[in-house]
């Protein structure tokens, strides 16, 4: 029988000069465990003269997560950080109540040559409790991350737990961000490794599972907790994640998150009133659509 209960196909929009594919919140799935939206950065090719450049832009209600595969962005925001954000490393931000920030090509890489920008922007709804908690930054290294080998597979955590393991990332309620790496075919049983609803995202490569070949720019959504056999095809580079999922529906406009539509509208009236947490180095403005 087959526990795959939805397969996703990566939709393109283009942000400026950045094309992205989006993969969730899809209209028959909004949530994958806590995770409200997933934005696949790339890969593009930056420079000489087309750069990654996010004006600044609120949030609340959640955590956003970025994660490169290729190229370097410096986030900026409203609580004074500043972090560049290398391959492999994780920027986590909490906007709780309310934060500001952008995200840019740092400028000792607008040099004149070319590189390839490639990540995800993800973002992770706030148990309600913690909806209006004060915002939060966090960097964690590469180094910091659990990795391990399984035959001819690599892992590495990212966030949450999984495994037996826990990623340093300080999440707010129970999930998990996997990374699996192969060179050759492998046979991965996630099967009472991770907890709660379980979303594959196909990175690269190809993947086998219930007698379906699946390619990149996919994500499968299991239908049964906690079981998902598939087989890695060679060269195959996947992000698994999910987790419990919150009680509480969520709303989400824009870049606001939250389980009241009227403190969505609250947000909307703030930022329109630039009455939002501002960053004092920053005068860019991100008007609200509409």
């Amino acid at each position: 029988m087959s526990n795959i209960g939805l397969i996703i196909e990566e939709r393109s929009r283009d942000i400026g000069d950045f094309l992205v594919g989006r993969l969730i919140p899809f209209k028959k799935k909004r949530m994958i465990g806590p995770f409200i939206f997933i934005d696949h950065m790339g890969p593009t090719t930056l420079g000489p003269t087309k750069y990654m450049d996010v004006d600044q832009h609120p949030h609340i209600g959640l955590s956003t997560l970025t994660y490169m595969l290729e190229g370097e962005l410096v986030h900026e925001d409203s609580m004074g950080t500043h972090q560049r954000i290398r391959p492999g490393s994780v920027n986590w931000m909490t906007a709780g109540k309310g934060v500001t920030h952008t995200e840019r090509t740092p400028k000792d890489l607008r040099d004149g040559n070319t590189f390839t920008a490639h990540g995800y922007q993800i973002w992770v709804a706030l148990p309600k409790h913690l909806e209006e908690m004060e915002p939060q930054f966090h960097h964690i290294e590469a180094k910091e991350l659990p990795r391990w080998k399984d035959e001819n597979a690599e892992f590495t955590l990212i966030a949450g737990q999984g495994y037996g393991k826990k990623s340093p990332v300080p999440v707010h309620s129970p999930l998990f961000m996997v990374e699996v790496k192969n060179d050759e075919e492998y046979s991965l049983d996630i099967s009472g490794k991770l907890s709660g609803e379980i979303g594959i995202c196909i990175v690269d490569g190809v993947i086998e599972a219930c007698e379906e070949v699946i390619g990149k720019g996919h994500i499968l959504v299991s239908k049964v907790e906690d079981t998902c056999k598939i087989i890695l095809k060679p060269n195959t580079h996947l992000l698994l994640f999910g987790g419990e999922p919150l009680s509480e529906e969520r709303h989400i406009y824009w870049n606001f998150v939250s389980s009241s539509k009227e403190r969505i509208e609250t947000a909307k009236r703030d930022w329109r009133d630039k009455s939002f947490p501002m960053m004092g180095q920053d005068e860019t403005y991100v008007p609200l659509p509409g």
